[in-house]
């Protein structure tokens, strides 16, 4: 092997793993590796070894022609790099390719036919299908009469069945197909498979008065195949709450109008039973203003109704919003909410300090005045601490701050 002589028995052993993914190849992979070989040698048959001496080399080295750098060349540049399957067939059959380029390549030029229809069995020849390379059937014209394709033809795949062109029809695609009709010929041949009117099944010419049988959804009067209305008979089937529709040889279902329940046409005016919040109006259903029918609409607190195509809904009126299911008052925000002596000067305050203190001296001396030597003794020890803080800042801040509820 032209890369890793060391590796051969690693290498066979992996050929003979991989037979079964050789088989199941597709020839047009194949056949597309054939063809980028074969460019590849036409690229390269001007080419030498490209060194100084290009006669000696090729006298001592052998001829570029056949040589392994000619075909290391030609096998890196066979398959693109993102094509998958190319690439993965390439590496399986790396032994049949050295064994082609270097022993059968004068005997057997032709690559495609040696390598993918007699070694790797993927293709067949031309005119032959299927794993034994049956011939396909043949007749005046070629192959399927030359009117049509061998199923597989090429390949190892395929019953062999032809595939008929467009207009033609039978074993050998002889016959022209259901929609067709032979056209004279003046000469032996027979004339070409024309297209018949687009109702006709068959006829005998392509005006829409020679038809001798008609499609489905059409019936034959006069020689003319004419609509059958399927929607004025019991042919239609449609599913509720739609409505038959008749077409050129076919029908179909369409649905009713919003505002109906059950219909035999298209539009409010067509239907069987007006919707949930519609009303039969003269002929047609038409949408009931449950706002402006309604007493109360909407019972919710500031609430507005809204009519809608066949209902109506409720949301705040204008200026209000909804929280936790209650439209209120959409205000703007405010700061922070004021103390109870926010609004009172330092006058005020001072005044209202006074009159504290002195309320609370008042009581404490009245309950002393009892006897009490429990309160007599808070008595003076409150004088004493309230005369002190009295004097100092911190104890006028503390007042302060208290008193403004701050």
């Amino acid at each position: 092997m032209w890369w890793a002589w060391p590796f051969l028995p690693a290498l066979v052993l992996l050929s003979e793993l991989s037979v079964v993914r050789v088989q199941t190849a597709p020839c047009q992979t194949c056949q597309k590796l054939t063809e980028s070989f074969i460019k590849g040698l036409e690229k390269t048959s001007n080419k030498n070894f490209g060194g100084g001496n290009t006669a000696w080399e090729e006298e001592k080295l052998a001829k570029y022609a056949r040589s392994e750098t000619r075909l290391l060349e030609i096998v890196e540049a066979a398959c693109e790099k993102t094509d998958f399957d190319c690439n993965q067939l390439l590496e399986q059959i790396e032994d049949q390719v050295e064994t082609w380029w270097f022993h059968r390549q004068q005997e057997a030029p032709d690559l495609f036919e040696w390598l993918c229809i007699e070694e790797l069995r993927l293709c067949c020849p031309p005119g032959r299908f299927g794993p034994d390379c049956k011939e396909c059937s043949s007749g005046p014209g070629g192959v399927c009469g030359g009117l049509g394709r061998c199923e597989g033809e090429g390949t190892r795949l395929g019953d062999g069945e032809c595939v008929c062109d467009p207009g033609y029809s039978g074993h050998l695609c002889q016959s022209c197909a259901d929609g067709y009709f032979r056209e004279k010929s003046s000469n032996v041949s027979k004339g070409a498979c024309a297209a018949c009117y687009h109702s006709c099944k068959k006829c005998v010419g392509p005006q829409d008065y020679k038809c001798l049988d008609c499609k489905p959804g059409w019936i034959l009067h006069d020689n003319k195949c004419v609509d059958v209305d399927e929607c004025g008979t019991e042919l239609a089937r449609c599913p509720s709450n739609t409505y038959c529709h008749n077409t050129d040889g076919s029908y179909e279902c369409r649905g009713c109008d919003q505002a109906c329940v059950g219909c035999m046409g298209s539009g409010p005016a067509r239907c069987k039973k007006c919707a949930r919040g519609y009303r039969l109006k003269g002929s047609k259903c038409l949408d009931v203003d449950e706002c402006s029918e309604r007493a109360i609409a909407c019972p919710g607190l500031n609430e507005a109704c809204i009519n809608e195509v066949g209902s109506f809904h409720c949301d705040c009126a204008n200026g209000f919003i909804r929280r936790d299911s209650i439209c209120v008052e959409n205000k703007p925000p405010t700061g922070p909410e004021k103390g109870l002596f926010d609004d009172m000067t330092d006058d005020e305050v001072l005044v209202l300090q006074q009159m504290f203190f002195g309320v609370v001296i008042c009581a404490l001396a009245t309950l002393a005045a009892k006897g009490d030597m429990v309160f007599t003794a808070i008595f003076i020890g409150g004088v004493a601490a309230m005369a002190g803080y009295w004097l100092t800042e911190k104890g006028d801040y503390m007042l302060d701050g208290f008193l403004k509820g701050r």
